[in-house]
């Protein structure tokens, strides 16, 4: 009975500590969202407090107005557009080049691994200059290409977790495919496509993350305004030299932050799923 005790505590005590830390790690969002029905002269003033005194819902609509003629339509469509063809890109070259390394021997195949593998050690910050160069050359700047072209062509962390994932599959199952006639399309596109879907969804989650975030390289390309996507977009509201409307500022930022929230809860079970089978066969 003590015994029995002493685990209800255990339990109830852990429990209790993943929802103070969960609230800690939540706090943040509350508040923005508490803001963002705030009266604009109050964000600040009432900045302790999370429960507005008057909830202005009008800041969703003076927000969604944006700035210089454009609406937050404008910018949430350009941000679909980039997010839905980088996922794209990124499945596609890495699945692809997973099974290259995972399955097809060809000569030099550790060194060329081990090439993909090192670019990982590689800052973003490096490859800045020389690519801007590159991109301003092809006259891709200004443009939404050097956001989804570069994804075409994969990304080492991709690469390693589907590749991973592949070699938990039996070679024996290649093997039969191709004594019955299939090619190493046929048996990609038949037979281990479809037994990788974890590893894929994982894939497109992390990239649909990453580039509905991405502000760093949007900043950067696009320079135009009918051109940003949301990140950039709700960077120009904030203006230091003059009056800048947070309320309307937190408003879209809570609304931008919903697919991202949405996708998490309808494919979480995936993305479980694909991180811990592809540790499972090195």
């Amino acid at each position: 009975m003590v015994k029995y005790r002493n685990s209800s505590f255990q339990s109830v005590g852990f429990h209790v500590l993943c929802t103070l830390i969960a609230l800690l790690a939540m706090y943040p969002l509350l508040w923005m969202l508490a803001s963002s029905f705030k009266e604009p002269e109050k964000v600040f003033v009432d900045a302790h407090s999370l429960i507005p005194q008057v909830w202005n819902f009008s800041n969703f609509a003076r927000g969604w107005q944006g700035f210089a003629g454009i609406t937050f339509a404008t910018f949430y469509k350009n941000t679909i557009i980039v997010v839905l063809l980088s996922t794209a890109g990124m499945i596609a070259s890495c699945s692809w080049i997973a099974y290259g390394f995972a399955r097809i021997p060809f000569r030099f195949k550790k060194f060329w691994f081990a090439t993909v593998m090192i670019t990982l050690l590689l800052p973003s910050q490096i490859i800045l200059i020389p690519q801007y160069i590159i991109f301003y050359k092809m006259h891709w700047v200004n443009t939404i290409l050097p956001l989804v072209v570069p994804s075409f062509f994969g990304s080492a962390f991709f690469i390693f977790l589907i590749m991973q994932f592949i070699r938990t599959i039996p070679d024996e199952l290649d093997e039969s495919a191709k004594i019955d006639g299939c090619s190493r399309f046929a048996v990609f596109f038949r037979i281990v496509l479809p037994l990788i879907v974890p590893a894929i969804v994982t894939t497109a989650i992390f990239q649909f993350y990453w580039s509905w975030e991405n502000f760093f390289d949007a900043m950067i390309y696009l320079g135009r305004p009918k051109m940003y996507t949301l990140g950039v977009a709700l960077r120009m509201f904030s203006d230091p030299t003059s009056h800048t409307d947070w309320s309307g500022m937190f408003a879209m930022a809570s609304l931008s932050i919903l697919p991202p929230i949405a996708v998490f809860f309808i494919f979480q079970r995936y993305i479980v799923d694909g991180i811990s089978t592809t540790g499972l066969k090195g």
